[in-house]
């Protein structure tokens, strides 16, 4: 497939979802206090952002709720707090993670919640799962997304049979997730075409969610976008998991459509992000989450050795090996 517009061209299709809080939770157990939230949301509506994630709809059975943030579990009450009945132009999203969700109980039919956007994330071999749970919220009124995680590690064969049940679902979008932030531009643009390929063939949407472990999470999105995927997943100076995201700032930044303000996202970070650093919360590309995502391997053993404070990265580098 060739490349859709140019660096001059606007494109009416892009949207812009900002996952900063969901992701950004997987750092600190989504202990963000409601300023940080409230300023969060402001400078997305006044940045022209489409959609911002508040969090996950984690199953209240499965997880602890003293050893979590409220954005764990994104209760409604909870996200109108912020936002009230959210009158903007800016859309509320969370996500379900597939076998990490009660979503027959705590979701509400859309007439009754704020949230505009229900995302499943889903490894390949659970896509099954994850169509019932789009499914689900589809008949609720909710606009969905299927987010399938890890995608570096699967095999074309299974690509194709998921691409095809995921464009004869219901869901409106259709997510390439590089989770270990193991790929490499030209890897995924043949990945975008696969999934752009189901896309026009079934009329769905296709996003991208990238990490940044080889500092490649701007590169390969603006690469997705060129081949025409349309849903930009950015965190506001990358903060994410591990390695973080592909940063806002960056993208807004490339972004030529004129609804986007990058000064918002400037005034949020001069503020609110520099804070959480020199409280020590930490995350952002190092030579740990490098080598994880060079060994396409999860950036769990990254993140352990980032907390022990281990700086023996050739170590670290044959222990990898091993794992090979």
């Amino acid at each position: 497939m060739g490349k859709k517009g140019n660096l001059m061209s606007v494109r009416h299709d892009i949207r812009v979802v900002d996952a900063t809080i969901r992701d950004g939770g997987l750092v600190n157990n989504f202990y963000f206090d409601d300023e940080f939230i409230r300023d969060l949301y402001k400078a997305n509506i006044d940045a022209g952002i489409d959609y911002m994630e508040f969090g996950y709809k984690a199953s209240k059975e499965l997880f602890d709720e003293k050893k979590f943030g409220k954005w764990k579990f994104c209760d409604e009450e909870a996200i109108r707090s912020i936002v009230g009945d959210n009158d903007t132009e800016l859309k509320i999203s969370v996500m379900a993670d597939v076998g990490r969700t009660n979503y027959k109980r705590d979701f509400l039919p859309k007439s009754e919640s704020v949230i505009d956007m229900v995302r499943v994330a889903t490894y390949i071999n659970t896509i099954p799962a994850a169509i019932e749970i789009a499914e689900h919220c589809h008949k609720l009124g909710y606009e969905t997304t299927v987010n399938i995680m890890a995608i570096s590690n699967a095999k074309e064969s299974d690509m194709k049979q998921m691409l095809e049940l995921l464009g004869e679902s219901n869901v409106n979008a259709i997510y390439l997730v590089d989770s270990y932030g193991a790929l490499y531009p030209e890897q995924i643009r043949e990945l975008a075409d696969l999934y752009l390929e189901y896309g026009e063939k079934y009329g769905k949407s296709i996003g991208i969610h990238a990490h940044n472990n080889q500092q490649l999470a701007f590169a390969n999105t603006i690469e997705a976008l060129g081949q025409g995927a349309s849903y930009l997943d950015a965190t506001m100076s990358s903060l994410g998991r591990g390695a973080g995201n592909c940063p806002m700032e960056l993208l807004l930044g490339f972004l030529q459509n004129p609804k986007y303000n990058i000064v918002p996202v400037l005034r949020f970070i001069e503020k609110n992000i520099i804070k959480l650093r020199e409280e020590g919360l930490m995350w952002g590309y190092d030579i740990q989450y490098l080598l994880t995502g060079r060994f396409n391997q999860h950036p769990s053993s990254a993140i352990a050795f980032t907390k022990a404070k281990r700086t023996d990265y050739a170590a670290f580098y044959s222990e990898l090996l091993d794992k090979e």
